[in-house]
């Protein structure tokens, strides 16, 4: 019932909003605030639980400056590179994400954005995110959300990679292009694949249009993605936006699969 009063729900509180103050009381009356993760009641919109809070594992230093994967020990140094980064360093220049990819409320804001459309989540991720990746936006001119391919948004109706980077943007006031980058080719499902298997699968799967090369030339660029789990979809993004001009590339996105041991 939730995921279809969800529309309702979000024209409600902008109207609500709209009214003031007495709307957002209006508002808490009517739905009152719940966690994000677990729905239980929460004090504000856009919030976490303490039991769900505890459970984030989120990404702080030291973690390695080209991956963004954090280290398993301190290391009493910064600006370190894993060894995965020095063997096989990516096509985009930093990454940077918000909290580690594993079971509970991580994943379940994900899952819940990408496939209960639940758009509501994506402001919050999307400050997270902005926080997160505040060093990587400092720098930059314009956000690129990963694309999906045409008959997947239509599937879909939205791309999450998109609603995170309009957050990011409010947050950030860097300006998004949701069509510097295309999909032209329908690749398989990625999960049980291999990182030599995910690159193969993605190689030639995205193109920056003609029309789109004067606005990406010379910029420094962040890649949007909801979540980085061998990296081979953003090398991908960004080595087609390097052939359409861009000066540079960054990744940003709200979680990463990561293996700890570093």
């Amino acid at each position: 019932m939730l995921i279809v009063l969800s529309p309702h729900i979000r024209l409600w509180r902008a109207a609500c909003a709209a009214a003031g103050r007495f709307g957002e009381l209006a508002t808490d009356l009517v739905f009152p605030p719940v966690c994000m993760a677990c729905r239980r009641a929460v004090g504000t919109d856009g919030a976490l639980c303490p039991s769900c809070w505890g459970r984030m594992r989120f990404i702080e230093r030291p973690f390695c400056e080209r991956l963004g994967v954090p280290f398993a020990q301190e290391l009493g140094a910064e600006g370190l590179l894993s060894p995965e980064a020095m063997a096989q360093p990516p096509v985009y220049s930093r990454a940077r994400a918000v909290v580690c990819y594993e079971d509970g409320p991580a994943r379940g804001l994900v899952h819940r954005l990408k496939y209960h459309d639940r758009l509501e989540v994506a402001p919050a991720m999307g400050a997270w995110m902005a926080r997160a990746g505040g060093e990587l936006l400092a720098q930059a001119d314009l956000l690129v959300p990963a694309p999906l391919h045409p008959t997947r948004l239509f599937r879909r109706r939205f791309n999450q990679a998109a609603e995170l980077a309009r957050a990011v943007s409010r947050q950030s006031g860097v300006p998004m292009e949701a069509q510097a980058l295309i999909r032209r080719k329908r690749t398989s499902p990625q999960v049980g694949l291999s990182k030599s298997q995910r690159a193969l699968n993605l190689q030639g799967a995205f193109v920056a249009p003609e029309a789109m090369r004067p606005r990406l030339e010379g910029k420094r660029i962040v890649l949007i993605d909801d979540v980085i789990t061998s990296g081979a979809t953003l090398n991908a993004a960004a080595r087609a936006l390097r052939r359409a001009g861009a000066a540079d590339v960054d990744a940003l996105a709200f979680a990463r699969v990561v293996a700890f041991g570093l």
